[in-house]
């Protein structure tokens, strides 16, 4: 494809997210087909096709066969997660946990001060999703830790715990597997979210950091395959905890 190829089919990237923007789509709505895209833009429909495929990339739009292309999740998002990443070690589950644990506790502290009622109610169903396998709770509703930023009411809050668990996927599934104390995990959110939902901000935001250090310990004490990992006492002596 040309240098003026792509330009094109960027500039038609932007002009279907402007489409989607004006005209008010949410995530699960049809889009035009793209034979009606590329007469609406004087175009042809294999450059309408190519500024799909890069839409798709990001998750603004999805396709599904036989069907047709519909706005996707991506749509809402400021923050995109990169697809692309090697494979998790311990160092790199690590700094998931310790990107965590320097924003979430202060978020789970807003939470409680905020208190936005349809998010305090999604994060009493998210509290359950711990109870279930890796594989089963990320196909079921909103993850508590998203809902927990959305309970500030701050969009990019709740994005930003989004997008760090999507860029870090195979990590968070790494998570899932290492603290794998089912009841232990519940038992943990449910108090977080009595903290939130009583409104009591400093027991929010300790709960959360305690949750998140113990996260840390199983990571630490989990027996990682990977060459190139230091021992877990090395990580451990080497890197201090966020307070």
């Amino acid at each position: 494809m040309s240098r003026s190829e792509v330009s094109l089919s960027e500039h038609l990237a932007d002009s279907i997210v402007e489409i989607i923007r004006t005209e008010r789509l949410v995530p699960g709505d049809m889009l035009a087909s793209s034979r009606d895209l590329a007469r609406r833009f004087e175009v042809t429909t294999p450059t309408v096709r190519e500024a799909l495929r890069r839409l798709e990339a990001t998750g603004v739009v999805e396709f599904r066969h036989g069907s047709g292309t519909y706005v996707g999740p991506g749509s809402e998002r400021r923050l995109l997660a990169n697809p692309h990443l090697p494979r998790s070690s311990r160092k790199s589950v690590l700094e998931l946990v310790d990107a965590r644990l320097v924003l979430e506790p202060a978020m789970a502290a807003e939470a409680a001060r905020i208190r936005v009622p349809e998010a305090v109610e999604q994060l009493a169903a998210a509290a359950a999703n711990a109870l279930y396998p890796p594989e089963e709770s990320l196909r079921r509703s909103t993850h508590f830790h998203v809902a927990l930023a959305a309970a500030t009411g701050n969009t990019l809050l709740r994005e930003t715990v989004e997008a760090l668990l999507q860029v870090r996927a195979r990590e968070q599934v790494e998570i899932r597997h290492r603290y794998s104390d089912r009841g232990r995990d519940h038992g943990e959110h449910v108090k977080i979210f009595e903290a939130v939902r009583t409104g009591d901000p400093e027991a929010a935001e300790r709960l959360t950091r305690e949750h998140l250090r113990a996260i840390r310990a199983s990571v630490l004490g989990a027996d990682f395959t990977d060459t190139d990992q230091a021992n877990p006492q090395a990580e451990s002596a080497g890197q201090e905890q966020p307070r």
